[in-house]
């Protein structure tokens, strides 16, 4: 019957129980069915043998080690750290949490030879150098190869800025970003560059790229190119016209805010550029400059201190 049932486009026993259980995943083995494939997945694990937790679905093939994994749900926390207080919910997390006051950072990467404390932190970074970069930003499409640094990111989009500096009360997206804030109201620059000297107190790396002489970032509109990327950035304020910086006592507008501060000098009257050759002053440092060309011209005519 089954067989002509077919020919006639009748439909199987299967077919009816599929229709039955309104397209639902069914378990061959025992025949409970899920809504979802996932949770089919998850069940299947019980015929297997491997032993699965009923909260997550992780499976284990070894009863101890689901055991153990349990009491990430319940917790509870019995293993603690006697140097710090912190507690953990497996002994192998509060042995790999001491290596942290330890100094001792056993896992190291074979291809830059940086360590790290945790086996996972040493796997995180070595997606930096697969250049793969899984985790992407739903919003603006920006990839990572952390999924740290993702969520990081996804604060600038939110708006949210919860690391406050509790001496002038500027706010930032990232913790680290308020550390070198910070330093700003110390007076300290730890940060000495071994090329010039010139001692910082933040943003030594960005310096560097002075001396390296690359200029990475190119405008597509007139090819210039620029050390930084903020630097290109204003640049293209030039082809658009925009002025965002305007003068509140003139209404004179620029491109650039430093281009803006130069010009309320003019304002305020101060002269803070001086030539040491006859002591006139200017308000501008391009001004002096300017300036000095007229010395430079009269030593000429005169046949003194000419220089190649």
């Amino acid at each position: 019957y089954s067989q002509l049932n077919d020919e006639q486009g009748g439909t199987t026993r299967e077919e009816e129980k599929w229709t039955e259980c309104s397209c639902r995943h069914i378990c061959e083995l025992c025949e409970k069915s899920y809504t979802q494939a996932g949770h089919l997945k998850t069940h299947q694990i019980i015929h297997s043998g491997v032993k699965a937790c009923a909260e997550c679905g992780k499976s284990f093939t070894q009863a101890g080690h689901l055991k153990t994994h349990q009491i990430t749900h319940s917790g509870v926390k019995p293993y603690i750290c006697d140097l710090c207080g912190n507690s953990f919910t497996q002994a192998g997390s509060l042995k790999t949490h001491k290596f942290i006051h330890s100094g001792v950072k056993p896992f190291r990467c074979d291809l830059c030879g940086k360590s790290f404390t945790h086996l996972g932190s040493l796997k995180t970074h070595q997606l930096i150098h697969s250049g793969v970069k899984a985790y992407s930003c739903d919003l603006c499409g920006k990839s990572f190869s952390q999924p740290g640094h993702l969520k990081t990111h996804q604060l600038i989009h939110s708006g949210v800025k919860a690391h406050s500096c509790d001496l002038c009360g500027k706010a930032f997206t990232r913790s680290s970003h308020l550390r070198s804030h910070q330093v700003t109201h110390s007076g300290i620059k730890p940060y000495s560059c071994d090329i010039c000297g010139k001692n910082f107190k933040g943003y030594l790396k960005t310096h560097k790229l002075i001396h390296s002489g690359v200029k990475a970032y190119n405008c597509e509109l007139c090819g210039k190119s620029f050390t930084y990327p903020r630097s290109l950035k204003t640049h293209k304020l030039i082809h658009s016209g925009v002025k965002p910086y305007s003068c509140e006592l003139c209404g004179k507008s620029f491109t650039q805010a430093e281009s803006l501060k130069t010009h309320k000098l003019i304002h305020s009257g101060i002269k803070a550029y001086s030539c040491e050759l006859c002591g006139k002053s200017f308000t501008q440092a391009g001004s002096l400059k300017t300036h000095r060309i007229i010395h430079s011209a009269r030593l000429t005519e005169n046949g003194s201190e000419l220089t190649c």
